[in-house]
Parts: C-alpha cells; structure tokens; sequence
C-alpha cells in the first residue's frame, strides 16, 4: 500500500483527481471504477471543475459502478443512477450509454445481475483504476463485515449500522432499502489500480484496522493489503490512529526526493 496522508479533505480530492487526469491522458479510453457516498464528492466536484478548464476528458471513458440499492428506480433521487448523473456524469462529456451500474429492473430476477455484470467488466477489458470509498465498520462497496474476500457481484443485506449511516438521504425509513446489488471483494481486487479515499475521524478507526491490522472478513477493506497497487488518501483526521503515521509520511518524503532527483537529470 501506499499511504499518503494530506492535510484535508480538499488535498485529498486534488491528489485523487491528478491520478485520473494522468490515466485519461494516457488512456482516454480508460475503464474507470466509481464509487458513492459523501467522501467521493469532493473528488468528482474536481474533475468537474478539471474538465471545465479543458485538463481531462470522459468522452471515451467507460465507468462502472460498485453497487446500487436494490428495488430502486434508477430515477429516483436516492438511487446512485441518480447520484452519478448529479454528482459527475451530467455536468461532463462522458456518453451515458458506456456509464454502468449494477440495476436490476422491474421483473427482472436479481440473482441474474451479478453475473451479468461481472461479465460486462470483463467484455470491456477489466478496470484499470478503480475508487473506493470505506464505511466505519471497514466495508467496500456494499461488503459488510464477514463478506467473503473471494465474493464476487451478488446481493448483500446491509447492516444496521450502515443504515443508521444512509439514512440521512432518505425522506423516510420506509423508503430505504435495506438490500442492495455490489461488487465482490474479488471483483474489486480485480482492478490494476485501486484508490481508497478516507476523510474525517469517524473513519480513523476502520482506516487503522484495515491498513495495520490483520487481514480478515470483519474488516473487509483490510483485503487490499493483498492487492499489488493500492493508493489510500488521507486526511489528517483519518489518519489519527495509525500507529505507523511517521513511517508513512519519510516513505512519502523518501518518494517526493527520488522523483526531484529523476526531475533534476
């Protein structure tokens, strides 16, 4: 992992969105895995803003998303369909029809999107960076605590504590849905590139166990100490609990002298 701990939650979202505008300069047709919730806004409010000034273009992009609420219509305010378009797809050049999520429509069996849709990231190459956000019980996408860590797209029950957290997008608990459609673990890890961005203290403790404790289901995001190319983003207050903080700050010193160096040849 490399862990890069930055003042706020701004420096944070600017880091994020110079890793996209490098891939989408290099790769315009690149596959990008999104994510939800309030941590990622910063970010793609960002690339918005990137994209208005001409530095970065979706127009070939292709983007897939973790999850989606199941029995949830796609127009409706709290679906993520709905969150996307808000937060990021309409306000750029990305073409609607290459932007993917996990839905199940009306009538159809759910049980059938999961494997429909791990076959439709893979028909498009795979994704070369995908995003992540993380809970305070330490889940990914929709992966609560004792996911399996070889999952792949399937329904999961959210729990009462992801719930409580949701529950402020919904005008009424009746109408929050407590199942949803997310991507595995596995179908996570699948990605050349993942980025984990943490914000805040209510954070601090799943950003601890999941980067210095041990690999394990009740922590789901601590799977990423397995993959090979994981950036997590911090914020000060995120990182407040990492007992090995002063070791990843003379990494990142170390990296920063190394590139001035290349930069001076």
């Amino acid at each position: 992992m490399d862990i890069v701990i930055l003042k706020d939650s701004d420096q944070v979202a600017a880091y994020g969105a110079a890793l996209f505008r490098r891939l989408l300069h290099d790769k315009p047709d690149a596959v990008l895995g999104l994510a939800t919730g309030g941590t990622p806004i910063a970010l793609y409010r960002r690339l918005i803003a990137d994209y208005s000034d001409a530095m970065l273009s979706f127009r070939e992009a292709t983007t897939f998303n973790l999850d989606e609420y199941l029995g949830i219509d796609p127009r409706d305010p709290q679906s993520y369909r709905s969150y996307m378009r808000r937060e990021l797809f309409d306000p750029v050049d990305i073409d609607i029809a290459n932007t993917f999520l996990p839905e199940c429509a009306a009538g159809e069996n759910p049980l059938d999107v999961g494997p429909r849709y791990e076959q439709l990231i893979r028909s498009k190459g795979g994704i070369d960076l995908q995003i992540l956000g993380i809970g305070q019980n330490g889940h990914i996408g929709f992966n609560e605590p004792t996911s399996s860590l070889v999952s792949r797209t399937r329904i999961k029950t959210l729990t009462r504590e992801t719930l409580a957290a949701n529950r402020r997008y919904f005008d009424a608990p009746a109408l929050q849905p407590q199942l949803a459609i997310t991507m595995g673990i596995a179908s996570i890890m699948d990605a050349r590139d993942i980025v984990l961005l943490a914000t805040g203290s209510r954070k601090a403790d799943a950003v601890r166990q999941s980067i210095e404790g041990p690999v394990s289901s009740m922590w789901p995001a601590s799977a990423l100490q397995m993959h090979e190319r994981v950036t997590v983003l911090l914020d000060d207050a995120a990182a407040s609990q990492l007992a090995q903080r002063d070791y990843y700050d003379w990494v990142q010193q170390q990296k920063q002298e190394l590139l001035n160096e290349r930069g001076g040849a």
